[in-house]
């Protein structure tokens, strides 16, 4: 076990640095940020003195080293567009970049599993035709068009829901939430369930699909054999195992819900990092794309190796695989 996390931990890092170099080189290939912070009409004089204060007289390894050295210390200079702190901007934007994923995540599980075992077990029936049917148009429509969907019938027509903002949020410490507002949860729901509607569909069709090729398990005639009742064997014995692939898919779409919120928030100028990068993209907004990069980078390998030592915990064979091989 210990092994096998110290093998993780190492591909962890190599891929942080990989990220690093690739975030590092937007600063080489994607404009001059000298040119970015004085303006086109600064002096040659100017531009030089800059240059050295921000340490890009030096040589590329010793830049790359310094930059490595500041982002594993959460600093990436300043924002060209803004003028604050980088590491400020995200703490600020990044509480509502995960209040949205989390809670878009759990709206695919609370739904899309019990809609997958639905689908599974009643096969052929009308209600998982309908759940199918329904499926195919959550993979099919881009997010974004689900957004504006929502917002004409939601927010425009009935005027339930709002179609812009976070509502009111509460401070805890350096933290914001808007869950514990009543405006908060009003204005959370319309992003949630467009970010959500390809997740669910996603995960209902793979519980279905894990379910019917478990169900058709020879431990599961077995079980049938014995005279297990039919809630015992398909709660007890085949969801249970099919939580191994369905919990991997949903880690990774834990990341990417974080990573590719950047669309919903666009849509419903949710307060997030999403929209903080696409300002950045719109105005070369260096340091703060590749905070982005970097931090996204990291959440994935913070939750492929969650989800690995999962698997330790959910399937006890790969804990007697790893025990024989050792």
């Amino acid at each position: 076990m210990l092994a096998f996390i110290l093998r993780r931990l190492i591909q962890a890092v190599i891929v942080m640095v990989t990220v690093a170099f690739i975030s590092f080189m937007l600063f080489q290939y994607v404009g001059d940020p000298v040119v970015f912070l004085l303006g086109q009409d600064a002096t040659p004089e100017q531009i030089r003195d800059m240059r050295a204060a921000l340490g890009l007289d030096k040589p590329f390894i010793v830049q790359f080293w310094h930059f490595l050295v500041n982002a594993a210390q959460g600093e990436f200079g300043l924002s060209l567009r803004q003028g604050a702190k980088v590491s400020r901007l995200i703490a600020e934007r990044f509480p509502a970049t995960l209040e949205l994923a989390l809670v878009a995540a759990l709206m695919a599980l609370l739904i899309g599993v019990p809609m997958g075992v639905y689908a599974a077990l009643r096969r052929g029936t009308f209600t998982s035709q309908l759940f199918m049917t329904l499926s195919l148009l959550g993979v099919s429509l881009p997010t974004f068009l689900i957004g504006i969907l929502l917002i004409l019938v939601f927010a425009v027509h009935l005027g339930w829901f709002p179609s812009f903002g976070r509502g009111d949020v509460t401070q805890l410490g350096w933290w914001s939430t808007g869950l514990l507002t009543a405006k908060g949860w009003h204005h959370i729901v319309l992003p949630a369930v467009t970010l959500a509607i390809y997740q669910l569909t996603l995960i209902m069709r793979l519980v279905r699909a894990e379910m019917l090729e478990v169900l058709r398990a020879d431990y599961i005639k077995f079980a049938r054999a014995r005279g297990l009742t039919d809630r015992a064997i398909h709660f007890g014995h085949a969801l249970k195992n099919t939580l191994v692939p369905v919990m991997t898919i949903t880690g990774l779409q834990l990341g990417g819900l974080i990573a590719f919120a950047i669309i919903t928030e666009t849509v419903f100028q949710w307060p997030g990092m999403g929209l903080l990068f696409i300002q950045a993209v719109t105005f070369a907004d260096i340091p703060v794309m590749a905070a982005y990069l970097c931090l996204i980078a990291l959440i994935f390998v913070v939750i492929n190796l969650v989800v690995d030592l999962l698997y330790f915990v959910v399937d006890p064979r790969l804990r007697v695989g790893k025990a024989g091989g050792h």
